[in-house]
């Protein structure tokens, strides 16, 4: 089953795409909720336009999945409001009687995709699937410049600190790593600048921008720094 929730960065899994079925037809709407239910999402049927409007204020809805022609609202005042009310809120349009205006206001309106019924259900996934990647674009905000140092920042240190604890427990790599310098950190995700501070013993840098360690995570390091005193 596919699982629309990632993990995100704490080890919980995010909450599954929130849909909302407008659809006057029970067996189409019922069809729908067991479709998208057994891919992951988390679903609401409305068989009115007036029970669409409610869920709406009521529900954090991510994506709306909407019918035309519903027995009290017609589905483009719908479509309208949901554009005015909630303008992050993605929509998927469904009817067996757009016009080709309707389709053309419809995508004016900010629909994500206008399907013609009778459908195929690897249509209807596919068009879900591609609707909520671009919510989720939307929603994710960009990565700055200083989150990227940051980020690049906690990778040196973490690797750096790999490095060490290996030069302090295998002394194969210990060896190789005093004869063959930067030669022997080649798996490593280590920048020149760390490289190199390893490699000499550059005890400051290491401090800076890696942290307190412990006599024996630096016992390389001062190996190194003896060896370049004689």
């Amino acid at each position: 089953m596919h699982t629309p929730g990632e993990t995100c960065l704490t080890g919980h899994a995010a909450m599954p795409p929130h849909i909302l079925v407008m659809e006057d037809e029970s067996s189409v709407a019922r069809g729908l909720e067991m479709i998208l239910t057994g891919e992951g999402y988390e679903v609401d049927v409305a068989l009115t336009g007036k029970s669409a409007l409610a869920a709406l204020e009521n529900n954090g809805i991510d994506l709306v999945v909407a019918d035309l022609r519903l027995p009290d609202i017609d589905g483009m005042e719908v479509i309208r409001h949901v554009r005015e009310t909630r303008p992050g809120t993605e929509m998927i349009v469904i009817s067996g009687y757009g016009t080709t205006e309707t389709v053309v206001e419809a995508l004016k309106l900010g629909v994500q995709d206008f399907l013609p019924k009778p459908f195929e259900e690897d249509q209807i996934k596919k068009a879900i699937g591609k609707a909520l990647k671009e919510h989720t674009e939307k929603q994710t905000p960009p990565v700055t410049e200083q989150a990227r140092a940051e980020n690049e920042k906690l990778i040196q240190k973490r690797e750096v600190i790999q490095v060490l604890n290996r030069s302090a427990e295998d002394m194969d790599f210990w060896t190789n790593l005093m004869e063959t310098g930067s030669d022997a950190l080649a798996g490593y995700a280590l920048s020149g600048e760390a490289k190199a501070a390893i490699v000499s013993g550059d005890l400051r840098w290491i401090k800076e921008n890696v942290g307190t360690l412990d006599r024996n995570q630096l016992k390389f390091v001062y190996k190194r720094l003896e060896r370049e005193a004689w």
